[in-house]
């Protein structure tokens, strides 16, 4: 996956960075994805707990890989610094 640093060159790769960040963070369903993922969940416990379907959790985790909020490997999935921003979305 690509890292963040390719699109710090200039003000257009900048802006795409920022379209993919907004993109990935700005759904409620993604950021409970990274809220149980910060909270140590594996992808099935995170598919069960959300009823998502198997393709539809795949397309979430896609999205938040290229908003650069995680990264994966193999099956394991970590939360990355971006994807930190959870913290301010949570309830007291």
């Amino acid at each position: 996956m690509q890292s963040w640093e390719k699109f710090s060159g200039n003000i257009e790769k900048s802006r795409i960075y920022h379209q993919r960040y907004h993109r990935a963070v700005s759904n409620p369903i993604r950021r409970k994805i990274l809220e149980l993922i910060a909270c140590g969940k594996n992808l099935d416990d995170i598919k069960n707990e959300l009823g998502l379907k198997s393709e539809e959790l795949e397309y979430h985790l896609r999205v938040l890989e290229s908003g650069f909020c995680i990264r994966r490997d193999g099956d394991e999935v970590f939360i990355t610094k971006e994807g930190e921003v959870v913290e301010r979305f949570k309830e007291d």
